[in-house]
Protein backbone atom coordinates (compact mmCIF):
# COMPACT_ATOMS: atom_id res chain seq x y z
CA UNK A 1 0.00 0.00 0.00
CA UNK A 2 1.40 3.45 -0.55
CA UNK A 3 2.04 5.63 2.25
CA UNK A 4 2.07 9.18 1.27
CA UNK A 5 4.75 11.28 2.52
CA UNK A 6 4.01 13.37 5.43
CA UNK A 7 5.70 16.84 3.64
CA UNK A 8 5.26 17.56 0.42
CA UNK A 9 8.05 18.42 -1.82
CA UNK A 10 7.54 22.45 -1.65
CA UNK A 11 6.95 22.26 2.41
CA UNK A 12 10.83 20.45 2.00
CA UNK A 13 12.51 22.63 -0.05
CA UNK A 14 10.80 25.73 1.77
CA UNK A 15 12.41 24.44 5.60
CA UNK A 16 15.40 24.01 3.84
CA UNK A 17 16.07 26.71 2.24
CA UNK A 18 14.70 29.19 4.91
CA UNK A 19 17.79 27.10 6.79
CA UNK A 20 19.99 28.27 3.96
CA UNK A 21 21.07 25.34 2.19
CA UNK A 22 22.04 26.33 -1.32
CA UNK A 23 21.04 23.42 -2.90
CA UNK A 24 17.60 22.94 -1.28
CA UNK A 25 15.99 21.29 -4.54
CA UNK A 26 18.41 18.62 -4.96
CA UNK A 27 18.55 17.72 -1.21
CA UNK A 28 14.83 17.67 -0.68
CA UNK A 29 14.68 15.12 -3.96
CA UNK A 30 17.39 13.32 -1.86
CA UNK A 31 15.64 13.03 0.96
CA UNK A 32 12.16 12.25 -0.30
CA UNK A 33 13.51 9.63 -2.23
CA UNK A 34 15.40 7.71 0.26
CA UNK A 35 12.79 5.35 1.25
CA UNK A 36 12.24 6.73 4.96
CA UNK A 37 9.57 6.02 6.91
CA UNK A 38 7.18 8.92 7.23
CA UNK A 39 8.52 9.74 10.74
CA UNK A 40 11.77 9.25 9.85
CA UNK A 41 11.58 12.04 7.13
CA UNK A 42 9.78 14.51 9.49
CA UNK A 43 13.22 13.92 11.54
CA UNK A 44 15.87 13.59 8.85
CA UNK A 45 14.39 17.07 7.25
CA UNK A 46 14.58 18.81 10.89
CA UNK A 47 18.41 17.09 10.85
CA UNK A 48 19.34 19.16 7.93
CA UNK A 49 17.69 22.38 9.02
CA UNK A 50 19.53 21.76 11.83
CA UNK A 51 22.79 21.83 10.23
CA UNK A 52 23.48 18.15 10.18
CA UNK A 53 25.21 16.94 6.69
CA UNK A 54 23.04 15.85 4.43
CA UNK A 55 25.57 12.94 3.71
CA UNK A 56 25.62 11.61 7.50
CA UNK A 57 21.33 11.83 6.91
CA UNK A 58 21.45 9.82 3.90
CA UNK A 59 24.06 7.41 4.95
CA UNK A 60 26.27 7.89 1.82
CA UNK A 61 28.08 10.98 -0.59
CA UNK A 62 28.34 10.52 -4.56
CA UNK A 63 32.05 10.80 -5.43
CA UNK A 64 33.39 9.79 -9.01
CA UNK A 65 30.02 8.57 -10.11
CA UNK A 66 30.14 6.18 -6.46
CA UNK A 67 27.76 5.85 -3.49
CA UNK A 68 30.41 6.37 -1.04
CA UNK A 69 29.09 4.97 2.49
CA UNK A 70 29.67 7.92 5.33
CA UNK A 71 28.70 7.70 8.86
CA UNK A 72 28.03 9.90 11.88
CA UNK A 73 31.55 11.86 12.89
CA UNK A 74 33.49 11.14 9.03
CA UNK A 75 34.73 13.08 7.09
CA UNK A 76 32.82 13.84 4.37
CA UNK A 77 34.26 13.64 0.74
CA UNK A 78 34.42 16.40 -1.56
CA UNK A 79 33.88 17.12 -5.56
CA UNK A 80 37.23 18.57 -5.50
CA UNK A 81 39.49 15.41 -4.22
CA UNK A 82 37.47 13.75 -7.71
CA UNK A 83 40.71 15.82 -9.28
CA UNK A 84 42.94 13.28 -6.62
CA UNK A 85 41.14 10.58 -8.56
CA UNK A 86 41.38 11.93 -11.78
CA UNK A 87 45.32 12.48 -11.61
CA UNK A 88 46.41 9.09 -10.12
CA UNK A 89 44.24 7.27 -12.46
CA UNK A 90 46.07 8.66 -15.42
CA UNK A 91 49.41 7.98 -13.82
CA UNK A 92 47.95 4.65 -13.72
CA UNK A 93 46.96 4.34 -17.33
CA UNK A 94 50.32 5.34 -18.21
CA UNK A 95 51.81 2.93 -16.56
CA UNK A 96 49.36 0.13 -17.76
CA UNK A 97 50.03 1.20 -21.18
CA UNK A 98 53.59 1.42 -20.85
CA UNK A 99 54.13 -2.03 -19.35
CA UNK A 100 51.43 -3.11 -21.79
CA UNK A 101 54.11 -5.28 -24.25
CA UNK A 102 56.48 -5.71 -21.33
CA UNK A 103 56.07 -9.22 -19.09
CA UNK A 104 53.20 -9.71 -16.61
CA UNK A 105 54.06 -8.12 -13.35
CA UNK A 106 52.83 -7.37 -10.20
CA UNK A 107 49.55 -5.32 -9.43
CA UNK A 108 50.31 -1.76 -8.72
CA UNK A 109 50.59 -0.84 -5.16
CA UNK A 110 47.99 1.74 -4.22
CA UNK A 111 48.07 3.78 -0.88
CA UNK A 112 44.88 5.72 0.35
CA UNK A 113 46.16 7.80 2.78
CA UNK A 114 44.46 9.85 5.79
CA UNK A 115 41.51 7.63 3.74
CA UNK A 116 38.54 8.98 5.62
CA UNK A 117 35.63 7.28 4.50
CA UNK A 118 38.12 5.39 1.53
CA UNK A 119 36.52 7.25 -0.85
CA UNK A 120 39.88 8.21 -2.78
CA UNK A 121 40.53 3.69 -2.89
CA UNK A 122 37.60 2.63 -3.74
CA UNK A 123 36.84 4.72 -6.74
CA UNK A 124 40.54 4.33 -7.96
CA UNK A 125 39.92 0.44 -7.26
CA UNK A 126 36.68 1.36 -9.71
CA UNK A 127 38.45 3.25 -12.50
CA UNK A 128 41.53 0.92 -12.38
CA UNK A 129 41.12 -3.02 -11.94
CA UNK A 130 43.88 -5.02 -10.93
CA UNK A 131 45.93 -2.51 -8.65
CA UNK A 132 46.49 -3.63 -4.94
CA UNK A 133 44.52 -0.82 -2.67
CA UNK A 134 45.82 0.21 0.21
CA UNK A 135 43.37 2.64 2.79
CA UNK A 136 44.39 3.95 6.20
CA UNK A 137 43.53 6.55 8.75
CA UNK A 138 44.17 7.59 12.50
CA UNK A 139 40.59 7.88 13.40
CA UNK A 140 39.26 4.16 14.42
CA UNK A 141 35.02 5.77 13.12
CA UNK A 142 36.74 6.85 9.95
CA UNK A 143 38.69 3.17 9.53
CA UNK A 144 35.68 1.20 10.13
CA UNK A 145 33.39 3.32 7.52
CA UNK A 146 36.19 2.55 5.01
CA UNK A 147 36.20 -1.18 5.52
CA UNK A 148 32.27 -0.66 4.38
CA UNK A 149 33.72 0.74 1.30
CA UNK A 150 37.48 -0.32 0.19
CA UNK A 151 36.87 -4.20 1.49
CA UNK A 152 34.02 -5.01 -0.97
CA UNK A 153 36.39 -3.36 -3.80
CA UNK A 154 39.48 -6.03 -2.62
CA UNK A 155 41.44 -3.61 -0.83
CA UNK A 156 42.23 -3.30 2.66
CA UNK A 157 42.13 -0.84 5.71
CA UNK A 158 44.38 -0.39 8.37
CA UNK A 159 44.35 1.67 11.96
CA UNK A 160 47.28 3.68 13.03
CA UNK A 161 48.93 7.20 12.45
CA UNK A 162 50.26 7.86 8.64
CA UNK A 163 52.63 5.27 7.17
CA UNK A 164 52.95 3.07 10.77
CA UNK A 165 49.34 1.77 9.52
CA UNK A 166 50.79 0.20 6.73
CA UNK A 167 52.42 -3.01 6.40
CA UNK A 168 56.79 -3.26 5.67
CA UNK A 169 56.51 -5.20 3.05
CA UNK A 170 55.07 -2.09 1.43
CA UNK A 171 57.79 -0.03 2.06
CA UNK A 172 59.89 1.07 -1.50
CA UNK A 173 57.03 -0.44 -3.00
CA UNK A 174 53.96 1.77 -3.59
CA UNK A 175 53.01 3.07 -7.10
CA UNK A 176 50.80 5.73 -5.74
CA UNK A 177 50.31 7.43 -2.27
CA UNK A 178 47.31 9.55 -2.85
CA UNK A 179 46.57 11.78 0.55
CA UNK A 180 44.08 14.13 1.14
CA UNK A 181 45.63 15.00 4.66
CA UNK A 182 43.88 17.85 6.75
CA UNK A 183 45.06 20.89 5.10
CA UNK A 184 42.93 24.00 6.91
CA UNK A 185 44.97 26.48 9.05
CA UNK A 186 44.35 26.09 12.70
CA UNK A 187 42.63 29.77 13.01
CA UNK A 188 40.72 29.06 9.98
CA UNK A 189 38.15 26.08 10.89
CA UNK A 190 36.22 28.24 13.37
CA UNK A 191 35.15 30.09 10.05
CA UNK A 192 34.09 26.81 8.22
CA UNK A 193 30.67 25.85 7.45
CA UNK A 194 28.49 24.62 10.36
CA UNK A 195 28.25 20.92 9.22
CA UNK A 196 31.90 20.59 8.99
CA UNK A 197 32.52 22.15 11.94
CA UNK A 198 30.88 20.66 14.14
CA UNK A 199 29.81 17.44 12.44
CA UNK A 200 32.98 16.30 11.27
CA UNK A 201 35.78 15.19 13.13
CA UNK A 202 38.88 18.14 13.80
CA UNK A 203 41.20 15.63 13.19
CA UNK A 204 40.55 15.34 9.54
CA UNK A 205 40.42 19.63 9.27
CA UNK A 206 43.67 20.79 11.76
CA UNK A 207 46.32 20.89 9.44
CA UNK A 208 48.50 22.91 12.33
CA UNK A 209 49.27 26.88 12.28
CA UNK A 210 49.45 26.93 8.28
CA UNK A 211 47.91 23.99 7.12
CA UNK A 212 50.74 22.06 6.59
CA UNK A 213 51.76 20.31 9.64
CA UNK A 214 50.42 16.89 8.15
CA UNK A 215 51.33 16.86 4.67
CA UNK A 216 54.98 17.78 5.64
CA UNK A 217 55.44 14.79 7.57
CA UNK A 218 53.73 12.27 4.81
CA UNK A 219 56.45 14.20 2.69
CA UNK A 220 58.89 13.83 4.65
CA UNK A 221 58.51 9.70 4.48
CA UNK A 222 57.10 9.76 1.31
CA UNK A 223 60.48 8.37 -0.50
CA UNK A 224 60.92 5.58 1.69
CA UNK A 225 57.52 4.15 0.73
CA UNK A 226 57.42 4.78 -3.57
CA UNK A 227 59.42 2.80 -5.67
CA UNK A 228 61.69 4.67 -7.81
CA UNK A 229 59.15 6.19 -10.44
CA UNK A 230 56.36 6.22 -8.22
CA UNK A 231 54.11 9.20 -7.53
CA UNK A 232 53.36 11.28 -4.31
CA UNK A 233 49.72 13.13 -4.83
CA UNK A 234 48.75 15.31 -2.21
CA UNK A 235 45.46 17.19 -2.36
CA UNK A 236 46.19 21.13 -1.53
CA UNK A 237 44.71 24.35 -2.08
CA UNK A 238 45.48 26.69 -4.59
CA UNK A 239 47.41 29.39 -1.95
CA UNK A 240 49.42 26.54 -0.51
CA UNK A 241 50.36 24.50 -3.63
CA UNK A 242 53.63 26.36 -3.76
CA UNK A 243 54.68 25.76 -0.43
CA UNK A 244 53.50 22.05 -0.42
CA UNK A 245 55.64 21.33 -4.01
CA UNK A 246 58.22 22.87 -1.98
CA UNK A 247 58.76 20.31 0.81
CA UNK A 248 58.60 17.82 -1.91
CA UNK A 249 61.91 19.72 -3.45
CA UNK A 250 63.65 19.13 -0.23
CA UNK A 251 62.16 15.50 0.04
CA UNK A 252 63.82 14.63 -2.98
CA UNK A 253 60.84 14.63 -5.64
CA UNK A 254 60.20 15.89 -8.36
CA UNK A 255 56.80 18.21 -7.99
CA UNK A 256 54.51 19.57 -10.53
CA UNK A 257 50.87 21.31 -9.98
CA UNK A 258 47.91 20.02 -10.83
CA UNK A 259 44.27 22.30 -11.04
CA UNK A 260 41.30 22.43 -12.19
CA UNK A 261 38.80 25.37 -12.26
CA UNK A 262 35.85 23.16 -12.58
CA UNK A 263 36.34 20.99 -9.49
CA UNK A 264 37.76 23.91 -7.58
CA UNK A 265 40.82 21.56 -6.96
CA UNK A 266 44.19 21.75 -6.41
CA UNK A 267 46.83 18.53 -6.17
CA UNK A 268 50.44 18.78 -5.68
CA UNK A 269 52.55 15.38 -7.44
CA UNK A 270 55.89 14.59 -6.65
CA UNK A 271 58.01 11.70 -8.52
CA UNK A 272 60.34 9.80 -6.53
CA UNK A 273 63.44 10.04 -9.25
Amino acid sequence: MHVQSPLSRFTVISRLRAAGCVFAEDEADLLLCAGLAPNELINAVQRRVDGFPLEHILGWAEFCGLRIRVAPGVFVPRRRTELLVREAAALLGALEAASAEGSPSTPPVVIDLCCGSGAVGAALAALVPGIEVHASDVDPAAVRCAGLNVVPVGGVVHEGDLYSALPARLRGNVEILAVNAPYVPTASIRSMPHEARVHEPRVSLDGGPDGLDIQRRVIAEAGAWLRQGGHLLIETSRLQAPSTAAAMVSAGLRPRIAASAELDGTVAIGQRL
